[in-house]
Formats: C-alpha cells, structure tokens, sequence
C-alpha cells in the first residue's frame, strides 16, 4: 500500500510542478494547464473533465439550496 501512495504522490507532485513551469509565464495557474497536461491520456482527460462538470453541478446545486433559505 505505501508503494502506490508513493507512486501517486510523486505522480500528482511531478504534474504540479510541470502545470507550475507551464503557468509562471503568465503568473496564474488553471485547470487548464492541468488538462493540457494530461491531454495524451483520454481516460485521464475524460475523467478529469467529468469530475470538473459534477464540481460546477454541486456548486450550482448549493447555490440554488441556499437562495432558497
């Protein structure tokens, strides 16, 4: 079990870094640069953009809960 957290973590940590150096060039970094990043990788990509797409529903969704209060 430590050697997939170790795995994922250098993973996750490495992309940071890359979507950092691709984001200093214009000061702020984006989901954006995350997704360019995995771009090659449809599985991942596709995930990530359903995951992004179910985030803005449940933001929506609390929205709409809390105006009706």
């Amino acid at each position: 079990m430590a050697l997939v957290e170790d795995i994922v973590v250098e993973y996750v940590s490495d992309l940071a870094n890359k979507a950092q150096e691709m984001a200093s060039k214009r000061g702020k970094l984006l989901t954006e640069d995350f997704l360019f990043l995995i771009r090659k990788d449809p599985a991942k990509l596709n995930r990530s953009r359903e995951l992004l797409s179910m985030n803005e529903e449940l933001k929506q969704a609390r929205k709409n809960f809390d105006m009706d209060d």
